[in-house]
């Protein structure tokens, strides 16, 4: 019997949020919401969302917060204590909307994050090779420079090459044809291959298959999406980060002047411990 145990979750340990104490029991239940590499890690993670949990609960009660438990379209309703910590951050965490000004800083300091992907058409013919093979990649390496040569000065081979010399038996049935590639559909070295070519140039690459003949058959490149259609998102993602962080602080502010025993969280002056 291996008696290794790898899985190991933390000891008991009490853990008290102004003497209220939060049962392992309901940390046990919340470490589904908290992957991680680590149970211990899982565990943690689910330890400080419960502590945080009970702050704002604690303090909801402290305001004497009455709420009404809402319901979505679904029919699923809010617990009362759910209601109750929804109310308290909505009245006690006043985050401002992002404004035009901001918007167009974030647009034009991210302009990569609202560009389309560029579109390739290609075909290539793979002469497969064990990447640790010194022997093989160099025979490898000359058999497409062969093909190469002979496919630059009469085009029209590149077909007929792809269906008797290719190792990619799917694309060698189509001639070598790709069809249209769009960024992390290829490995990386073929990637940049295409992106230094120029439509109807034809070039030796090395990936970790072996050596590609390819042919670019076209590039469109990408497009940038108006900043007036990105307005929106940009707005939504600028509130919901400065909400985030404002959210964080609260929270080390309350944990600031609770007394929490078993698990540490940031007071306030810096973020929540993740």
């Amino acid at each position: 019997m291996d008696c290794s145990v790898t899985n190991v979750l933390p000891k008991p340990k009490t853990i008290t949020v102004n003497g209220r104490v939060i049962p392992r029991e309901a940390i046990a239940r919340e470490v589904q919401n908290h992957p991680a590499e680590k149970p211990i890690l899982a565990w943690q993670a689910a330890a400080r969302a419960l502590v945080v949990r009970e702050l704002l609960l604690q303090e909801s009660t402290r305001l004497d917060i009455q709420a009404e438990p809402l319901s979505d379209p679904e029919g699923r309703s809010e617990t009362a204590e759910e209601a109750a910590m929804r109310v308290l951050i909505e009245r006690e965490v006043v985050t401002p909307q992002p404004d035009e000004a901001a918007c167009i800083r974030f647009y034009e300091q991210n302009r990569q994050r609202f560009r389309s992907g560029d579109l390739y058409e290609a075909a290539h013919i793979l002469i497969a090779a064990p990447s640790a093979d010194i022997a093989a990649r160099a025979s490898a390496r000359t058999t497409a420079d062969t093909i190469l040569s002979a496919v630059r000065a009469d085009p029209p081979l590149f077909a007929e090459f792809a269906r008797s010399h290719s190792d990619c038996r799917t694309s060698a049935q189509e001639g070598g044809r790709l069809g249209q590639l769009t960024r992390g559909q290829t490995v990386a070295e073929f990637e940049t291959a295409l992106q230094r070519m120029r439509p109807g140039e034809f070039a030796v690459t090395e990936t970790r298959y072996g050596f590609h003949v390819v042919r670019l058959d076209q590039h469109a490149p990408g497009q940038l999406l108006p900043f007036e259609l990105a307005r929106d998102r940009i707005a939504d993602y600028l509130a919901t980060s400065v909400q985030h962080r404002a959210l964080a602080q609260y929270v080390s502010v309350l944990a600031g002047r609770a007394e929490i025993v078993g698990v540490t969280l940031a007071a306030a002056g810096s973020s929540l411990v993740q």
